[in-house]
């Protein structure tokens, strides 16, 4: 990465950028590796970026070489803002900063892309906001979604969550509405000894790609309030942990051709999204 920008354990060290845990920072100084999550995402030539917390600006500075047309980074620490202000100037153009908590930004209206232009987003996530985050962007009420693609680095055991299939321990709420309608994998494993300093633990790389419903005529809230209820509740039988709807459980599964006796975590999403469906269908009803 030719930029001529100095090395990021420079960059922290001549602007004192000592990592908070009430930031959930945990910084990225392997310019390799920034260069593979960047990779991760696809040919970035078209693409605008949308980051949240970039830190000193390893990541930022690896989709900026990778041939991003824009990065918009999202940073909630002003001690980042110098240092991200170098990278900017090496990109003239390039790279926009806000300041400010990204759980209350409008990604979208940050961007404004332009025709043409591809919108994704891409983010080694703090680690207090990223499940919060992914949440935010998943529950659209609108599909497909504004973005492409979402390329977001999480604690490994979230990301496991994220990918899980029924029947592990890992499944519930978060595999349903990521895979409900989307794909996702994870793209890459990321030791903990990565980071500065090192979390306790590891991380990984997840890529999303947006497709449609597996169940047509879904409505959001249906689905989040099926799920909801049913992994609120795991350990229980569907016949019991479903008892908290606006409808009858029984009559509910009977209507979706689901034994009772199974649990949340045994249901795959195709299902729920049908359970939710046909639970919509009842409610309206009433």
């Amino acid at each position: 990465m030719n930029d001529g920008l100095p090395p990021l354990r420079d960059v922290i060290r001549d602007h004192d950028l000592q990592a908070k845990k009430s930031f959930g920072q945990n910084f990225l100084l392997d310019l390799n590796l920034t260069g593979k999550i960047a990779r991760t995402a696809g040919d970035l030539a078209n693409s605008v970026v949308y980051e949240v917390g970039p830190g000193p600006g390893g990541l930022t500075r690896a989709l900026l070489a990778a041939g991003a047309k824009r990065v918009v980074a999202v940073e909630m620490d002003s001690r980042c803002l110098p240092a991200l202000e170098q990278v900017s100037n090496a990109y003239e153009g390039h790279l926009t900063v806000v300041e400010g908590d990204a759980l209350q930004m409008d990604p979208l209206a940050l961007l404004r892309p332009k025709e043409g232009e591809i919108p994704r987003i891409i983010a080694n996530l703090p680690y207090n906001v990223g499940t919060a985050l992914l949440i935010n962007w998943l529950t659209s009420d609108t599909w497909k979604p504004w973005f492409a693609s979402l390329t977001l680095m999480f604690q490994r055991e979230v990301a496991e969550r994220i990918v899980a299939a029924p029947g592990s321990k890992a499944y519930g709420r978060l595999s349903v509405l990521a895979q409900w309608r989307g794909k996702v994998r994870i793209a890459m494993k990321v030791p903990a000894s990565a980071f500065t300093p090192a979390p306790k633990v590891a991380s990984a790389i997840i890529h999303y790609e947006p497709t449609e419903p597996v169940e047509s005529n879904v409505a959001l809230k249906d689905i989040e309030q099926v799920v909801a209820q049913a992994f609120g509740q795991r350990r229980k039988m569907l016949r019991a942990s479903l008892k908290g709807l606006q409808v009858p459980a029984l009559d509910l599964l009977n209507a979706a051709q689901l034994d009772p006796t199974l649990r949340a975590e045994n249901i795959s999403v195709a299902e729920f999204a049908k359970l939710a469906r046909i639970y919509g269908e009842m409610r309206r009803a009433i």
